[in-house]
């Protein structure tokens, strides 16, 4: 594993099918559009198609999607592989790995956010900003809309 590479981890008490879906399907019900996409405020709506190829994006005012990445492996309750890239050229890519592992009463999601080298000069900073922003995006938000779910 590459030292610099983020790694998190939260459990939710959600099947590990239904937790994949809330992941893919379900990011515009749990993603924080305002403070994390490139068009902020503006930005409508955010899409994952589920299928190794799809892309990630957002859409924003009159229909404008920028990618944020694409789908590089798709195994539906397991395993996500996607590049990311948000506003940026597909050169400078990270890549994010997202295990979902399941447990007796939920499922335990483990991203890895990895290859900050891409970004040159920037890797550093970039670098410590997403590792708090996984906190607030997969701890916060993505938790909160599976406890949601869950009750559901």
């Amino acid at each position: 594993m590459d030292p610099r590479s983020i790694q998190k981890s939260v459990r939710v008490s959600l099947a590990q099918a239904e937790a994949f879906r809330l992941f893919t399907e379900g990011i515009d019900s749990w993603w924080p559009l305002a403070t994390h996409s490139v068009q902020g405020d503006e930005a409508e709506n955010c899409t994952f198609e589920p299928r190794a190829g799809g892309r990630i994006y957002e859409t924003g005012p009159g229909g404008r999607e920028i990618l944020w990445g694409a789908v590089i492996v798709y195994e539906p309750h397991r395993r996500l592989v996607f590049s990311w890239h948000p506003g940026r050229e597909s050169d400078s890519a990270q890549e994010v790995e997202i295990q979902f592992e399941a447990e007796e009463s939920g499922t335990r999601i483990v991203p890895q956010h990895r290859g900050w080298d891409k970004l040159s000069d920037q890797a550093e900073s970039n670098r410590r900003r997403y590792d708090a922003g996984w906190d607030y995006v997969l701890g916060g938000r993505y938790f909160k809309a599976a406890e949601n779910a869950r009750r559901q």
